[in-house]
């Protein structure tokens, strides 16, 4: 019973044309893809997670750009006898120096 099983799996694919051929290997691939796709949904790349860390880097460089510009306008009220801006730019700062350690340092090219 057994070898006329093998025998019929065996020339299945002949039997079959090519269509029904593609179609039954496409069916008995199907898990395999949707497991793959899965695990591709699942995981990040090393290249996605520099692209990320990238961002993250040119946001926070930007924040602490602003962060500065404010600073120096702060401390010029401050200085003008402005006793908020000197309040304002003392939270400023101390934001600065939480996000200065996030950034990780770049030595000039000079």
């Amino acid at each position: 019973m057994i070898p006329h099983r093998l025998l019929l799996v065996s020339l299945l694919p002949v039997a079959l044309g090519g269509c029904l051929a593609k179609t039954a290997l496409d069916i008995a691939t199907a898990p395999v893809r949707v497991v793959s796709k899965g695990v591709d949904l699942a995981t990040t790349s090393q290249s996605e997670a520099d692209e990320n860390r990238g961002r993250e880097i040119r946001r926070q460089e930007e924040r602490l750009g602003k962060l500065e510009r404010d600073y120096e306008k702060q401390l010029d009220r401050c200085e003008d006898g402005d006793r908020r801006a000197c309040s304002d730019a003392s939270k400023t700062y101390a934001e600065m120096q939480q996000i200065i350690p996030t950034i990780p340092y770049q030595p000039n090219d000079n």
